[in-house]
């Protein structure tokens, strides 16, 4: 930090600033000035004062979450012999600030066990914890706090502590536990489920109902593992279910936090126990009286109350899905009507609603959870017999409005799991949703649209249907409230009826033609634009091309005006709307054509390229619009793959010439789609690695400043698709330039970026690259790519096995391993004696000890490693080595 250490009286002053300075500006300095304090050496003794002074709660809590940070990201700045000290402070701080703020208390509480977990001197820690503390009443919620927080610190992935000493640590709780536990339940959790069942008197403090109900949550979450904890799991389960009557006492004051805490409850009890009630449902734990809980929450007037539960609910129907068994599911499909009953009456409107439903507010979302919910149980109940219970209820009855909205939105969630074939009902209700009157409810009309979408392939299984449905929606769209929903479902149809459509596809484009005319989304309307075009690639060949132009000559027309406008006022405006429904029409006009036709939608790509050409010229600053320009021009080459070529000199160099001055990496991107398309042709490899050379040179010097990488990982991402569509497509063209050299090096540095696409594109890269000089497919230039790629080994091979075992050792998270594996993998296949050596060396560079003394890893360990990896038969083999390895790490 410039300038020395800063004053007490200045930190002091600058935590009051970030905590009540009316100005945001003054906030935000503050918060700058104190994250750099933070971050330099004199936070360690400046958070020791600012706890001893104590103050106030504010600059308790930021020296707290200081001292947290730093144990957390700094414990190496400390030398050893300061440790102890250390920790005699932070227990001290905690006995003295145990009264001050709980949440003072958590931040101590995780810096004390980060702290145990990194001190390797430190020999029992948990032991020594409780026999310090145990007897002293006062000092029971801070030592509640660490053993709470000890065990979920010791799987952190910012501390990197290593396997070694998580087992120890690990092997330590264990040895502990019972007393642990003891702790725990005796002083805590058992007090408070009896206290639950007795607060009902009204007086009873919502915030210690809460405290009480997370506790028992804590609880019933901690015991997961039911077997191994049979005597607590009983003890809990017995209490919960003695809160029934409490529960109801809640709901008869109108007390809805209460009814909220006991539902959380009754869930993290059917949680616990699912496994349980699955595998012997009825019998001890087992006990269905946990679902009969749920249900009763289930009938609560408020969906709040019912929303608590759905995770439980999809995770039995996962369970039930899974074991398949028709007598499991009997026992439980009682229990998921039920729910479904009430689910149904939870998503009704109210009565005096207005307009169609909404489905961004709170409600709306809750009835699209709803929605998700029905299509994961509903195998329990059996699709048809839902839909037809369903049907009969608005069949038989005369349900107000709401009700009949409501039901309508369930029939439209399961509508598509139901079988059409040959289905009289389906059919009955298709025929009575289309002669809806007009006036009944608006929400009525816009769910019973909703619900005819669902059904197109009922549709499409009868045709007779496609003209009144097509008028149904027709009116709907040209209704402002009911047009996107409209629209959504025509697109459904499109998509779905795609031969039946063609003769309706006048009608469609005469629709495109007045797109904004209709209240449409911007959703909506590409939507209506993409079922268009699924149809439109189902026309005779001889008609695709004038219907094509047709379609797009409307978002071409706009386009030409905005370039018109901006030359004559030096005003731009945003073409992306444009640009996106070409893109949809471009990517879903996907017609057959055989070997020797030519493309019938190439000259109408030729003649909107120079608009296109334009229009990326215009805002070639705009990294949005260019991102739009790109992706249509993608979805433009892929529709018409070679037939595209005459626009490939002309696109290629206008990328490159824009690229040098704003380096957009979507233009990477597009390149890779040119390499894919073109790679293979002969006399485009050269002009196409020009184009590869060109894009590099200003993508190398980005990300080669300071943070580059990391600051720009869609670069990365792009750059390495690019270079890997070249390996695909035309390897000896690549390995023979002289770029390779350079992107070979930008890949090595590239491996420890933790960015999943990024990564995942680097490393695809290099195990292709090698993989080039590994599979022998027959092809006349073998030879030449594995004494290409051999040179390439030779003078990056050590280099890149030190920088991949360091990368996944201490930079990538271990979902990247089977990538990093595969690498490796291909490097033993193509020279398994030079390997063996390069691994070795890299293995001898690692670190063998923390910064807190502990043995991150043994010589057994290097070698056994050594030997697993290079003895391997299987790629499998390698990743599951480097998995255990790398676990020593972190």
């Amino acid at each position: 930090m410039e300038g020395g250490k800063p004053s007490l009286a200045l930190v002091y002053q600058a935590v009051q600033a970030l905590y009540h300075d009316p100005n945001p500006a003054g906030k935000e300095r503050a918060s700058v000035w104190l994250g750099e304090l933070q971050r330099s050496m004199y936070a360690w003794e400046i958070s020791d004062q600012l706890l001893q002074l104590k103050q106030d709660v504010e600059s308790c809590y930021f020296a707290a979450q200081t001292m947290k940070v730093k144990i957390q990201t700094s414990f190496y700045e400390l030398p050893p012999e300061t440790h102890n000290s250390l920790r005699d402070s932070l227990l001290t701080h905690i006995q003295n600030l145990k009264d001050l703020s709980p949440i003072i208390v958590t931040q101590l509480a995780l810096a004390i066990a980060d702290l145990a977990l990194q001190m390797a001197s430190w020999k029992g820690c948990v032991h020594t914890l409780i026999e310090k503390y145990n007897n002293d009443i006062s000092s029971m919620p801070f030592l509640i706090e660490i053993l709470t927080v000890l065990p979920e610190e010791v799987h952190s992935r910012s501390l990197r502590i290593g396997a070694n000493r998580r087992t120890e640590i690990i092997e330590d709780l264990a040895y502990y536990s019972s007393t642990v536990v003891t702790l725990l339940v005796c002083h805590k959790y058992n007090l408070f489920v009896f206290y639950l069942s007795h607060s009902q008197r009204d007086e009873t403090s919502t915030n210690l109902h809460e405290a009480a109900s997370d506790c028992v949550c804590s609880a019933l979450y901690a015991i997961e593992n039911v077997e191994t904890n049979m005597a607590l799991a009983l003890q809990l389960f017995q209490g919960v279910l003695t809160l029934e009557t409490a529960y109801h006492m809640a709901v008869a004051r109108e007390d809805l936090d209460k009814v909220l805490n006991y539902c959380r409850i009754f869930t993290e009890l059917c949680e616990t126990f699912l496994e349980t009630t699955v595998r012997s449902p009825g019998q001890g734990m087992g006990d269905l009286r946990t679902l009969e809980l749920l249900l009763i929450c289930a009938g609560h007037p408020q969906y709040e109350v019912v929303e608590i539960s759905f995770n439980f609910w999809y995770r039995l129907g996962e369970h039930l899905y899974k074991i398949n068994d028709a007598a499991l599911h009997t026992i439980f499909r009682p229990y998921i009507q039920r729910l479904l009953h009430c689910l149904a009456r939870h998503c009704q409107l109210d009565p005096d609603h207005e307009g169609i439903p909404e489905d961004t507010d709170d409600f709306g979302e809750f009835r699209m959870r709803v929605s998700d919910l029905v299509k994961d149980v509903i195998f329990l109940v059996g699709s048809m017999e839902c839909f037809s219970q369903l049907y009969s209820t608005l069949k038989e009855g005369n349900p107000p409005w709401e009700v009949t909205e409501a039901v309508l939105f369930i029939m439209a969630a399961i509508a598509k799991s139901v079988d059409p074939e040959n289905n009289s009902t389906l059919s009955e209700v298709l025929q009575q949703v289309v002669l809806l009157p007009e006036n009944v409810h608006m929400a009525v009309r816009y769910t019973s649209i909703e619900l005819v979408g669902e059904m197109s392939e009922v549709v499409d299984r009868n045709p007779r249907f496609l003209d009144p449905v097509l008028n149904y929606l027709m009116k709907g769209l040209r209704e402002k409230p009911l047009a996107s929903a409209a629209a959504k479902a025509i697109h459904n149809i499109c998509s779905v009826c795609r031969d039946h459509m063609a003769q309706h596809f006048q009608g469609l484009l005469d629709i495109a033609r007045s797109l904004d005319s209709f209240a449409l989304s911007t959703e909506a309307a590409v939507g209506l634009l993409k079922g268009t075009a699924l149809v439109l690639a189902r026309l005779p060949l001889e008609k695709i091309a004038e219907c094509l132009s047709d379609l797009c000559a409307v978002q071409v027309m706009a386009l030409k005006k905005l370039l018109a406008e901006q030359s004559r006022n030096g005003k731009s405006a945003d073409p992306t709307v444009w640009l996106d429904r070409l893109a949809v029409i471009f990517r879903h006009t996907n017609p057959i054509v055989e070997n020797g036709q030519t493309h019938p939608c190439q000259k109408v790509i030729q003649e909107i390229w120079p608009v296109l050409s334009e229009t990326l010229n215009t805002h070639q600053a705009d990294n949005r619009i260019v991102e739009r320009c790109c992706r249509c021009l993608r979805f433009a080459v892929r529709c018409v793959g070679k037939g595209s070529a005459s626009l490939l000199q002309p696109l290629v160099t206008q990328m490159v010439s824009v690229y040098q001055v704003y380096p957009h990496s979507c233009f990477l991107y597009l390149g890779s789609i040119l390499v894919d398309e073109y790679g293979m042709e002969e006399g485009c490899r050269q002009g196409l690695l020009d184009m590869l050379q060109a894009l590099c040179m200003p993508t190398f010097q980005l990300l080669e400043q300071p943070n580059g990488l990391r600051n720009h990982p869609d670069t990365v991402d792009d750059l390495f698709r690019l270079a890997t569509r070249f390996v695909q497509r035309s390897p000896v063209t690549l390995l023979s330039s002289s770029i390779i050299v350079h992107i070979i090096q930008c890949a090595i540095a590239a491996t420890s970026l933790d960015h999943r696409d990024a990564n995942c594109s680097v490393m695809k890269f290099v195990r292709d690259l090698i993989h080039t000089g590994v599979a022998n497919d027959h092809e006349e230039d073998f030879e030449v790519r594995k004494q290409l790629i051999g040179q390439a080994m030779e003078q990056h091979g050590q280099q890149l096995v030190t920088q991949l075992m360091h990368s996944c050792c201490f930079c990538l998270p271990p979902y990247t391993l089977p990538d990093v594996a595969e690498v490796l993998w291909e490097v033993m296949m193509f020279d398994r004696p030079t390997f063996c050596r390069w691994l070795e060396n890299a293995l001898k560079g690692l670190p063998k000890e923390t910064s807190g003394g502990a043995v991150t890893v043994t010589h057994k360990q290097l070698t056994d490693f050594h030997k697993q990896v290079t003895s391997a038969e299987e790629c499998k083999q390698v990743c599951w080595a480097i998995r255990e390895f790398t676990r020593l790490y972190r």
